[in-house]
């Protein structure tokens, strides 16, 4: 490989990452301003969200229990329930701040590019500050100058959901 092909390979790759990056902010965005109907419209048709127990971050939704596992269907069902009063613990809604770092493009090819990254959701409720900690894993199908999601997981660090509660807004 001459040096010309090694530095298109390194620019190939860190447009990669800068656009990977964009577009969690903008994701991010969309959360914290609870614009959910926006952020489903990024979810493919068969696109699935994880969030495993927090006593097993690996787990796997066929055979292991997890907190929400959720397919494009039941992800429309739980935004249209975050937007009514229906959705207790969230009306009114939370404001929440999210902090997405140490993100990494762990593959890319012309049909998926998978991510890793880490995350800090803060929850402002009731007079109270929660804080969610853990990683994101991500598998990205690209769509123009963007993505859009084939399958979102947050893996939190915590042992337990307490003094957080329970896990009612999108991590």
């Amino acid at each position: 490989m001459t040096t010309l092909e090694r530095t298109d390979t390194e620019l190939s790759r860190l447009l990669m990452q800068r656009r990977v990056e964009e577009f969690f902010y903008f994701e991010a965005d969309l959360l914290d301003a609870w614009r959910l109907d926006e952020w489903l419209a990024l979810f493919t048709d068969d696109a699935t969200y994880v969030v495993p127990s927090t006593d097993d971050p690996s787990a796997d939704p066929a055979d292991s229990l997890v907190l929400i596992d959720d397919d494009r269907e039941r992800l429309h069902w739980r935004v249209e329930r975050l937007k009514s009063r229906h959705a207790h613990r969230e009306y009114p809604w939370s404001r929440t701040r999210r902090f997405i770092s140490n993100v990494r493009v762990v593959s890319a090819s012309e049909d998926e590019v998978v991510v890793r990254a880490s995350f800090i959701v803060y929850r402002f409720r009731a007079g109270h500050a929660d804080q969610f900690i853990g990683r994101y894993r991500y598998r990205l199908e690209p769509a123009g100058d963007s993505f859009r999601i084939r399958a979102r997981r947050a893996e939190l660090d915590q042992e337990r959901l307490s003094p957080n509660g329970a896990v009612s807004m999108i991590l």
